[in-house]
């Protein structure tokens, strides 16, 4: 009974602990109630977000499955909560949404870093096409289920990409563009510049952006700007506006400006658009394009050849120049309105169309020999010219009825020199610089054996080898006309058909093309063999002469005869080394033979006194030059022997004697003798002294080279004994 029975304060605290484990678990009840309607609250909250966001959104499970989706989402994507909500996302839409990129980005990227933002994912669906998309995701974990879900925002740059594709192409354009494109605002400041512009202005843009556009105004046109802002503000078209502009090194080009408006989104004018080509170029061209005009006009007007202008219908004379009325007889107004035939130039035109289609095919049709009647009834003969220029028809008249004359002349001309070409004595000929005779007259043939100038021709095909005696004249020859441009008198020994050998005298010259190089010689051969035969006998008459005279002086001074051989001797010696021609050196050998003749006149015990000559006796020896040149000057040589004779002792300083002659004024012949006698005198035994001996005469003349004694001879003469071996005999 005991234990059944409690007591009243027993059943009152355990009235009380129910009470209270009551009340408590009605406020666990109450939380529980409260924390799943929060949770709800907050599910709606957060759903009303992702339907209220304009992207499209997803959210996927752990297992890439779709959860949920907004309509966004739906209505960009095409498709439907049925075919989504519970998809794994690759397979949504026909596995559209199989995209390696999304796949990479899900797996691999938001794994390892719990978010991405903004990875651009290009893609083409099936249903809507090529889409630009840019996605950002979060990994949202559920404390209360221990969950991982996946918020998946994806924004839709497709029309954004276009646009800016369109800017940057837009932007290329303008920035590659040959004209410079300049932006401003409504002050005037610049705010844009091209690529162009730096090439057109000089200035880079850092250097213009936020300057005023008045910079680029050259000084003079104050008030051109605003005058372009009041038309364009007027609603005034400004396209191709011609004006000047500044660079920046201050050089003033020509441009054309257009200026455009550029506008906001409202429609307000918020500044311009300048396009600025440089026609710099233009106007030059512009500019040689009126002197052409001016030139052609002033050719037209002052032509020897009369020309006059068709108009294409009907063939009829819009123009006609001063000269067409001189050589026709018709006033320009007579002329203008009428056809050709009706200033009698009658052309084969009967079908002016088909002459004009002609005429269209090649540019220029050209009529020969038209009899053309003046106004006063002379006929004169006229070359005729049909030129297309474009709208019209250049016609030009040219008179050659002189022309036709003169070449009648010429044929008759012709006709006269074939007939001195086939009856001349002289042989003439043409050879080909290689040495192949091709033209040759009939006196060439008899000339050199041959029956005809065929035989010649054709027995002749190298010149040099075959015709002349030494080649080595054929090479001179050549030489010389390569530097003179001709050759006169050249004498050479030249074979005939049978061997015999000819003295012949050869005048040749080149013909030349347009290059100047030679196409072939014409020359002259004359046939000297008797005169050269008779000089030959001549000179040998002269040698004998020369040395009667010689042995004249023997008799009176033995000594002066050695020493003239000598001299003579080593005369011919230095002009052979200085390359003086054959007959030059022939007349000074001559020459020192009897240079010292004039001492026939000075007594012969003074010539060979055994000691020093006194004041007196020098100064009659000092007279021998002038006695031989009074003695010689009646003479007919072929060489100035007199003259040589009386200047021997001359010096180029102007100290010899007799005349005191210096430098050029003394011949070059008696300069050769001056260095031989002088260097014969001091090697050899004089009457009053023995020999000097030839190293103190060589260096004699060393010494007074170019003063007493001409450098060139002197350094001759010093070549001959201390080269060549030279010795006196």
């Amino acid at each position: 009974m005991k234990d059944d029975s409690k007591t009243k304060k027993q059943l009152v605290d355990e009235l009380t602990e129910l009470r209270s484990q009551n009340a408590a678990l009605k406020n666990s009840i109450t939380v529980s109630v409260s924390a799943e309607l929060a949770v709800d609250e907050a599910r709606r909250y957060a759903e009303s977000i992702v339907e209220t966001v304009r992207e499209p959104l997803l959210v996927l499970d752990a297992d890439l499955k779709i959860i949920s989706a907004n309509r966004n989402f739906y209505r960009t994507f095409k498709v439907t909560p049925d075919e989504t909500i519970g998809s794994f996302i690759y397979d949504l839409g026909n596995k559209q949404w199989n995209i390696p990129k999304l796949q990479e980005l899900l797996e691999e990227v938001l794994p390892e870093k719990e978010a991405f933002d903004d990875f651009e994912v290009v893609h083409t669906f099936q249903d809507i096409g090529h889409k630009t998309m840019l996605l950002n995701a979060r990994q949202i974990y559920w404390k209360d289920t221990g969950a991982k879900t996946i918020l998946l925002a994806i924004e839709d740059i497709t029309e954004r990409r276009k646009l800016e594709e369109a800017h940057n192409n837009l932007a290329a354009i303008v920035e590659s563009a040959d004209d410079a494109i300049i932006g401003k605002d409504l002050a005037g400041i610049i705010v844009s510049w091209n690529r162009g512009a730096e090439i057109a202005y000089g200035y880079n843009a850092k250097e213009v952006i936020g300057k005023s556009i008045s910079l680029l105004i050259p000084p003079g046109h104050p008030k051109e700007y605003k005058e372009l802002l009041t038309k364009r503000s007027s609603g005034e078209l400004i396209k191709n506006y011609e004006t000047q502009r500044m660079r920046k090194d201050g050089k003033i080009v020509d441009v054309s400006l257009t200026i455009s408006p550029v506008k906001d989104t409202s429609g307000e004018i918020t500044g311009d658009s300048i396009i600025v080509r440089d026609i710099t170029e233009r106007k030059r061209l512009e500019s040689l394009l009126l002197d052409s005009e001016e030139q052609y006009r002033r050719l037209f007007e002052t032509a020897s050849d009369g020309i006059v202008l068709l108009e294409k219908r009907e063939g009829k004379i819009t123009h006609a120049n001063p000269a067409t009325e001189k050589m026709l007889g018709y006033t320009k107004n007579e002329s203008i309105g009428s056809k050709l035939q009706d200033i009698g130039v009658m052309l084969d035109t009967s079908d002016f169309q088909t002459t004009m289609q002609n005429l269209n095919k090649s540019g220029i049709i050209n009529y020969r020999n038209v009899k053309v009647e003046t106004k006063s009834g002379q006929h004169i003969d006229t070359e005729i010219y049909l030129v297309d220029r474009a709208k019209l028809v250049q016609c030009n008249i040219r008179d050659i009825t002189e022309r036709k004359l003169a070449k009648e002349d010429l044929k008759q001309a012709e006709e006269r020199y074939r007939s001195i070409f086939e009856n001349a004595q002289e042989g003439i000929f043409r050879s080909t610089p290689d040495g192949k005779m091709i033209m040759a007259n009939q006196a060439m043939a008899k000339m050199f054996g041959y029956a005809s100038p065929k035989e010649l021709i054709t027995g002749i095909t190298d010149v040099a080898r075959q015709h002349y005696v030494n080649p080595e004249d054929r090479r001179k020859l050549k030489e010389m006309i390569e530097e003179h441009g001709f050759i006169k008198g050249y004498e050479a020994q030249l074979y005939r058909k049978n061997g015999s050998i000819v003295w012949i005298s050869i005048t040749m010259h080149a013909v030349r093309d347009e290059k100047g190089h030679i196409l072939y010689y014409d020359g002259i051969d004359e046939d000297i063999t008797n005169r050269k035969e008779n000089t030959e006998r001549m000179r040998k008459a002269l040698g004998a002469t020369v040395r009667a005279i010689a042995v004249t002086v023997e008799t009176r001074d033995p000594y002066t005869a050695g020493h003239q051989r000598r001299v003579a001797d080593l005369s011919r010696s230095i002009a052979t080394e200085m390359k003086l021609s054959v007959d030059q050196i022939d007349g000074i050998r001559m020459a020192a033979t009897i240079h010292d003749l004039g001492k026939i006149s000075v007594p012969a015990d003074i010539l060979s006194k055994p000691k020093k000559l006194t004041d007196i006796e020098f100064s009659l020896i000092k007279t021998h030059p002038q006695s031989g040149y009074d003695i010689l000057q009646d003479i007919d040589f072929p060489w100035p022997v007199a003259r040589i004779v009386l200047e021997h002792h001359e010096r180029m300083n102007g100290s010899g004697y007799p005349n005191g002659l210096t430098g050029d004024n003394i011949l070059l012949e008696s300069r050769i003798i001056a260095v031989a006698d002088v260097v014969e005198s001091m090697g050899t035994h004089r009457p009053y002294r023995p020999s000097l001996g030839i190293d103190a005469a060589l260096e004699e003349i060393e010494k007074n080279r170019g003063t007493l004694y001409d450098d060139a001879v002197a350094d001759a003469c010093l070549r001959l004994f201390r080269e060549r071996g030279y010795q006196l005999s």
